[in-house]
């Protein structure tokens, strides 16, 4: 049986103090819960999150990656520069990413990649806009997005990712696909996978839901057969909330 993995994004939030007193809330409150954390913070927060987190069960990272290792490019973050602050998790592709900045399969696929060669764990954002879900293309478009990056890596690398979930329409909105609208779309990512890496490999990767998991829903959502947890945003930022989430887990 696959454990569980709640990742916090915490996006273009936070200062020193609120950090702070975030993260220790988070450790201090963990006690016996039995899921993998982590939080995902700005690039400019990395080294902070290592100092109060290095030796605690919270894993940290960032919130995008360079494809480049290095060189002119001027704002770019290697991945040997997340990797030198001891992250473990970049998130690739994230919808935001895709909308504000243009990014396409190819390249979300590509910074996938750079990631894995540095060490990292990149968690891969696949999902859908409501014009798109209202148009029945959920399947087609997020088989392509997971699909890109699946052409990509070798096999044995598909076998270190980490997949998310998330329905553009249902971030930041407070709308949330229904548990069995959420397990149907991560059934056809299992499967896509299972066709890449083998059923045995396929059953042992994490696939993340990452539309507005609250502390309210989280509990059905990840009780589905292929949510392995969730990909959080604004509960992220509160300890009690990313708390709850991790506990429902």
């Amino acid at each position: 049986m696959r454990s569980k993995l709640v990742v916090g994004n915490w996006k273009m939030n936070g200062s020193r103090a609120a950090n702070a007193t975030l993260l220790s809330g988070i450790v201090a409150g963990l006690g016996g819960a039995k899921a993998a954390c982590a939080v995902c913070a700005p690039a400019p927060y990395l080294a902070q999150c290592q100092e109060l987190l290095a030796g605690t069960p919270v894993a940290w990272g960032a919130q995008d990656v360079s494809v480049h290792a290095s060189g002119a490019y001027t704002g770019e973050v290697a991945a040997a520069m997340l990797a030198d602050f001891a992250c473990r998790y970049v998130i690739v592709g994230h919808s935001e990413r895709r909308a504000y900045h243009g990014e396409g399969n190819e390249l979300v696929a590509r910074k996938a990649k750079a990631a894995l060669d540095a060490g990292l764990t990149p968690i891969v954002c696949v999902g859908e806009t409501l014009a798109q879900r209202e148009a029945n293309q959920t399947a087609a478009v997020v088989g392509e997005q997971l699909g890109t990056v699946l052409e990509t890596l070798s096999p044995e690398e598909v076998t270190k990712i980490v997949v998310a979930y998330e329905p553009v329409w249902a971030i930041g909105t407070g709308k949330t696909a229904t548990p069995a609208m959420a397990q149907e779309v991560h059934a056809q990512l299992r499967a896509q996978l299972k066709v890449r890496v083998g059923k045995e490999a396929a059953q042992q990767l994490h696939i993340l839901y990452g539309g507005s998991m609250k502390p309210d829903n989280a509990a059905e959502l990840m009780a589905q057969p292929d949510i392995d947890g969730g990909l959080i945003g604004g509960a992220s930022l509160k300890a009690a909330e990313f708390l709850a989430i991790i506990n429902a887990a």
